[in-house]
């Protein structure tokens, strides 16, 4: 582990004893340490800016109602990341009950476009990116995003997502052949 992240997990233990002892405060400095990471992850999976808040909004309720019975202040990041992950699932399960809307929006697709050409190459590799990953199935971007963008070795993610770390393996080297293949096919990657 780098230094920075070892003073950062102290912190966030330390934070985690404290709201276990009933201190108010410590609650809202997890809050404001990890918020801006959850909807970010929570946006990478759902790509909609409303829907991303409600998820935060939804795990931190979670998380301080179970903040309680986590034995282990040293897990909160998987633990917490975990909440997320099985927030979003059950967010899932209950819009598939909704009308979907089928509709494609050329005029936008046309615009993503025509930005693209004009951007240059580094700012063109990460729209790609961007892009390609917005097109995964949901299982590989939800690895991929907590495993490059969260930066949660395979162990958290593993307990996280309550799957085998062979699983996390797995679903990684998918999501980047997946991501690959259709970064390539779109001709914006070497």
């Amino acid at each position: 582990m780098q230094p920075d992240t070892t003073k950062r997990d102290r912190a966030d233990q330390l934070l985690v004893v404290r709201c276990q002892l009933g201190e108010r405060a410590a609650f809202d400095d997890l809050i404001r340490r990890w918020s801006d990471a959850l909807r970010r992850y929570a946006l990478k999976l759902t790509d909609d800016p409303a829907l991303a808040d409600d998820l935060t909004q939804d795990v931190w309720l979670r998380a301080l109602q179970g903040l309680g019975g986590l034995r282990e202040a040293t897990r909160f990041r998987p633990w917490l990341f975990g909440i997320a992950h099985r927030t979003f699932v059950d967010r899932l399960r209950s819009r598939y009950a909704m009308p979907i809307d089928t509709g494609i929006d050329v005029q936008a697709i046309a615009a993503t476009e025509a930005e693209a050409e004009a951007d240059g190459d580094g700012e063109e590799l990460e729209r790609a990116l961007a892009d390609g990953m917005a097109t995964l199935p949901l299982v590989e971007r939800e690895v991929l995003a907590l495993f490059y963008l969260k930066e949660l070795p395979l162990i958290e993610i593993s307990a996280a997502l309550d799957i085998p770390v062979g699983t996390v393996k797995s679903r990684l080297f998918r999501a980047r052949t997946l991501l690959r293949r259709r970064i390539t096919a779109k001709g914006d990657l070497p």
